[in-house]
């Protein structure tokens, strides 16, 4: 017996250089067929890899429940099958709940979200908040407040109706309820429990949710009716092109001639319609969580037409689990809100300190007649029943 044993030990120890070769034809030889290192990383950075060696491998040879067929070495259940089962979707499972994620038991693809919401989204916001007001007070110290050149009159205009500035004003305040509420979301675990402790956060933040969700339909509610009294003075036309060749006058010069907005304010109202649309559809399935699928449709559409490859991106992920609609829906909520909330800073300064004049707009929805003449001399011009017809378009 000690002779054959030693027989083995030496001719395993003489194939031991050949198996070692055929192992470095398979990355997972040294792991026995296991996941590496690499693997794990891939996974975690929320890269799509192979892992039908695992999923595959759920005990279930005969096409049977995988959670009643899941046979070990003794003929008892194995462990890791019946979590690797759970794992990829692929177990009978049965609860007394009937919601969508109510049979999801393992969903590794938090962690990416976690990670993701604690380290990018976080720089990302606060790189991009915190670059804007800081380039408005650059803009500010250089270009200063931009006053009226030319005389007033003493005269106003009616700018905008009541219910227009009614329109107006509550989408405004609600969008800053939601984005102070959402901040405090997003940037409270970091920020205020260091400051305050956790008894304290705990008590604003139940607050701030209970009031981020039911202000956002304030919002909503705004964002419907200025699109219906607006969108029509919005339509781009071939006025904008020259106040754009002239950055509006921002930067000095007159201001080139407008309708009842600019290029500039064009753009806000349709940053403001498009992007607060996407952030309410995306608010509305955080509300209603598991209702609305909105990406998993959505990256099976991309991946078919080939559209990560223009961007030297592997496939997007599909099929997801309800959870990861909801984590990707957040994630979508978040980002968005971050670059409107950019965008409307530059839009409050521009009407109230920026420039002379223009908070009486939304203010009074009266406006100084020299003001209307330099900054929306096409509109004033009509108002004021003086156009002349060869002007037109100009």
């Amino acid at each position: 017996m000690l002779r054959i044993f030693s027989l083995l030990v030496l001719i395993f120890t003489l194939c031991a250089p050949l198996h070692a070769q055929d192992a470095g034809n398979d990355a997972r030889a040294a792991t026995g067929g296991a996941q590496t290192l690499e693997d794990i990383m891939r996974r975690q950075e929320g890269q799509s890899i192979d892992d039908s060696f695992r999923s595959d491998l759920t005990g279930d040879p005969e096409g049977a429940a995988p959670s009643q067929n899941q046979l070990g070495t003794r003929g008892g259940a194995s462990d890791p099958d019946l979590w690797r089962a759970f794992r990829y979707g692929s177990a009978d499972i049965t609860t007394q709940s009937r919601g969508p994620a109510s049979t999801t038991l393992v969903q590794d693809g938090g962690m990416w979200w976690l990670t993701f919401r604690e380290g990018p989204l976080l720089r990302f916001g606060t790189y991009l908040l915190a670059g804007t007001l800081l380039a408005l007070v650059l803009f500010y110290v250089i270009r200063g407040r931009m006053r009226i050149h030319g005389e007033k009159t003493g005269r106003t205009i009616t700018r905008f109706k009541a219910f227009e500035r009614f329109g107006h004003w509550l989408l405004a305040s609600s969008f800053l309820v939601l984005g102070v509420t959402g901040l405090i979301s997003l940037f409270g675990r970091k920020v205020l429990i260091p400051t305050f402790g956790h008894d304290a956060f705990s008590f604003v933040a139940v607050g701030s949710k209970w009031v981020h969700n039911n202000v956002s339909w304030a919002f909503i509610v705004a964002l419907v009716i200025i699109f219906v009294v607006w969108v029509v003075h919005n339509l781009p036309d071939r006025t904008d092109l020259r106040w754009l060749a002239k950055a509006g006058g921002l930067f000095g010069g007159e201001h080139p001639p407008a309708k009842k907005f600019n290029a500039g304010q064009k753009l806000i109202f349709w940053a403001v319609i498009v992007l607060g649309g996407s952030i309410a559809l995306s608010g509305v399935s955080l509300l209603f969580p598991f209702t609305f699928n909105l990406f998993g449709h959505t990256f099976s559409t991309l991946n078919s037409m080939g559209a990560p490859g223009w961007f030297g991106l592997t496939d997007l992920p599909y099929p997801l689990q309800p959870q990861e609609e909801m984590q990707y829906a957040q994630l979508w909520h978040a980002l968005v809100s971050l670059v409107l909330t950019a965008i409307i800073f530059a839009h409050i300064y521009l009407g109230s300190v920026g420039m002379e004049g223009a908070f009486d707009a939304m203010g009074k929805g009266e406006v100084e007649e020299q003001w209307a003449r330099e900054h929306h001399s096409i509109w004033a011009e009509e108002v004021l029943g003086t156009k002349d017809p060869g002007k037109e378009g100009a």
